[in-house]
């Protein structure tokens, strides 16, 4: 699976030194807003569907989802549409509260990114697990501890991360097997990441599998043989 051409020249991940996610195309918002007395202004989102979600510290809150369109905007209850591609979460939090700050007075706005996940083969064959991305910056060690870990017939030092549009998608090569390759486990997963650890070729259980149904017809053959001399 996911073979790349001989001389294949990976990108170079840009995200190792980033702490934050950035709000993508496509990607699920949930959306709540406040006073700073702490009461939420629920006038905004009562004919929209809500979701519960969990803050860092165990609370529940209501949030209201709305989709960023592919051209990266949001459209939201009274300001309409904004745009919050490339932003993390924290960025479009405080120019949300800016932008409602001319309708209510010290408005505060809690946003998450509630569809994020990615896919891992863990170097079982074609076995691969969907992991969710509850935290806004998972790492790829995380990820993979979350789908159980690099298998024991994985090659933790042929790890390839697949990023972006699958038409033309972006590869990172990663090597985990030494304490310097760890410096890239530190790298920040983004929404629909594949990440295929190669497997270790089986070629005793392929070839296995391959003379096994030869060596049962050249059986069957020679059941009959007896049979036919034995009358």
């Amino acid at each position: 699976m996911f073979k790349v051409p001989k001389n294949y020249k990976y990108v170079t991940d840009q995200t190792i030194n980033n702490i934050e996610y950035h709000i993508a195309a496509n990607d699920i918002i949930g959306f709540s807003i406040y006073t700073n007395d702490g009461f939420k202004l629920v006038d905004l989102t009562t004919s929209i569907t809500n979701v519960v979600g969990s803050t860092s510290n165990g609370a529940s809150n209501v949030y209201t989802v709305f989709l960023v369109e592919p051209d990266g905007m949001v459209k939201l209850p009274i300001i309409g549409k904004i745009k919050l591609q490339g932003l993390t979460v924290r960025e479009a939090e405080k120019m949300l509260e800016q932008q409602y700050a001319n309708f209510y007075n010290k408005p505060f706005v809690l946003l998450r990114v509630t569809n994020r996940r990615v896919l891992v083969f863990p170097g079982a064959g074609g076995e691969g697990k969907v992991v969710n991305l509850e935290n806004e910056n998972t790492t790829l060690i995380e990820a993979l501890a979350l789908a159980g870990g690099i298998t024991n017939t994985g090659k933790a030092y042929k790890i390839k991360v697949i990023r972006g549009d699958l038409r033309n998608p972006k590869v990172m090569l990663v090597d985990l097997s030494t304490i310097e390759g760890l410096k890239q486990s530190n790298m920040l997963l983004q929404e629909n990441d594949i990440i295929y650890v190669e497997a270790i070729p089986q070629i005793s259980k392929e070839l296995f599998q391959q003379i096994t149904p030869i060596v049962g017809i050249i059986t069957s053959i020679f059941l009959v043989v007896s049979i036919i001399k034995a009358f």
